[in-house]
């Protein structure tokens, strides 16, 4: 019997501060392995959105040849994330009646009830990126994740919708296919990053993930095993390393380069005061900074975008469902003490989210808060076991009918990005 070739896989992350592609295959044993890596520095992005196209192309074919150099294999379709201010997310009902012999419950009146919950007013500049079942309801009774071939008169459903702007979607869309490769799908990042740091255990008990990038926050909150909220906040690492430049009069690189070297989020846990030299401008002498000054400018900062979280998540309904507590990952948590200044802040339990769910290959290289996304997106392909531009929509009955009819209602979605 010949064996099945492995499945080979790439996510495109295209962060406002770097573009990140990742290369891995899936053999027959269901093992994930990491192929090959590659990132380039990002100038054609602002709050996660493409506003210059020509810098972002030549971003996204440095950081793909990076990684088929090290793969070995050649790319030819990317799953790509997308985030930026322009998200929205919303909850909406739906109701049909059922007609079939025996009152049976089939795919194809699951389709009618999703399609007619999409039925929302949307400005003309939003699309529909994502619908996610939050539940069924059969004649009253609740809780139901996938209702086919049960028996009932009257179904309802309750689904969470996330929107993006057209435009946006479309210059992602468009950057890729000018660069050469073809779009498998389009995912929202903090979707792709709770496939990559999150296990079940945490998504039943309710968890929030924080995924501070160098454009944008990222916010998903999960509980019962089903996405419960999502928000993209346009605060994030890169608004960190402009007030290091501006409060200390330093160049943008010396900034960065002060935040990834001597950053601490949280002042209080700094043991000892040291004094940080920093090269003087064209001859200049250099600058003496002490590290609790400059803690003390990235903890403002970081308090800021913590707080906003915590709007959103009582925004979301869920506050005192979260018995996980929160997960932060993305650049923005590899700063020290970001932990602890977040049960500070929010009041719950913290901690920084790594990759999970990798068997071989460069799994060290991509072991960091930096590639969730990226690892996200890989392993949202890897369990997208159709063709190229069918989604597995998160949150769905696994393996079940209602997956399969996410499977088909996304396909038609997706047709509006390629009407470029």
């Amino acid at each position: 019997m010949k064996e099945e070739p492995e499945r080979i896989v790439v996510g495109l992350d295209i962060g406002t501060t770097k573009v990140c592609a990742i290369v891995a295959s899936i053999d027959q044993n269901e093992k994930i392995n990491i192929l090959g890596i590659g990132k380039a520095p990002s100038e054609g992005l602002n709050r996660g959105v493409v506003v210059n196209i020509d810098k972002t192309v030549n971003a996204i074919k440095t950081a793909i040849e990076q990684a088929q150099l090290a793969s070995g294999i050649q790319v030819r379709s990317v799953n790509v994330g997308i985030a930026g201010d322009h998200i929205r997310s919303m909850r909406s009902k739906g109701v049909v009646t059922i007609n079939n012999k025996d009152s049976e419950i089939l795919p194809k009146d699951v389709e009618r009830l999703l399609e007619d919950c999409q039925r929302i007013m949307l400005p003309t500049d939003q699309q529909i990126l994502h619908v996610i079942p939050q539940e069924f309801i059969v004649d009253g009774q609740d809780g139901i994740n996938d209702p086919v071939g049960m028996s009932g008169m009257r179904m309802e459903a309750d689904v969470h919708i996330i929107t993006g702007l057209v435009s946006a979607a479309k210059n992602m869309y468009r950057c890729v296919e000018r660069a050469g490769f073809q779009v498998a799908d389009v995912i929202l990042e903090p979707l792709a990053s709770s496939y990559a740091v999150l296990d079940e255990e945490e998504k039943e008990a309710g968890v929030v993930l924080v995924d501070i990038g160098g454009g944008t926050t990222d916010v998903a909150i999960f509980q019962d095993n089903t996405i419960r909220h999502t928000a993209v906040v346009a605060i994030a690492g890169q608004k960190v390393t402009d007030d290091i430049r501006i409060g200390l009069s330093v160049l943008e690189d010396q900034a960065a380069r002060l935040k990834h070297q001597h950053g601490h989020a949280f002042t209080d846990l700094i043991m000892e005061d040291q004094i940080i030299t920093v090269p003087g401008i064209a001859g200049r002498p250099p600058k003496e900074i002490k590290k609790s000054i400059l803690a003390n400018i990235i903890q403002a900062r970081m308090e800021e975008i913590l707080e906003i979280v915590g709007i959103e998540i009582k925004r979301s309904g869920y506050l005192n469902e979260l018995s996980a507590g929160i997960v932060l990952t993305g650049g923005g948590s590899l700063l020290e003490g970001m932990g602890p200044l977040a049960q500070e802040v929010l009041g719950m339990d913290a901690k920084i989210g790594l990759p999970m769910g990798l068997t071989g290959g460069l799994v060290n290289e991509v072991n960091s808060p930096i590639y969730s996304t990226g690892v996200g997106l890989v392993l949202h392909g890897m369990h997208t076991k159709t063709a190229p531009g069918h989604a597995m929509i998160p949150g769905s009955a696994q393996g079940g009918g209602v997956e399969k009819i996410m499977t088909r209602l996304a396909d038609r979605m997706k047709s509006w990005f390629k009407e470029l």
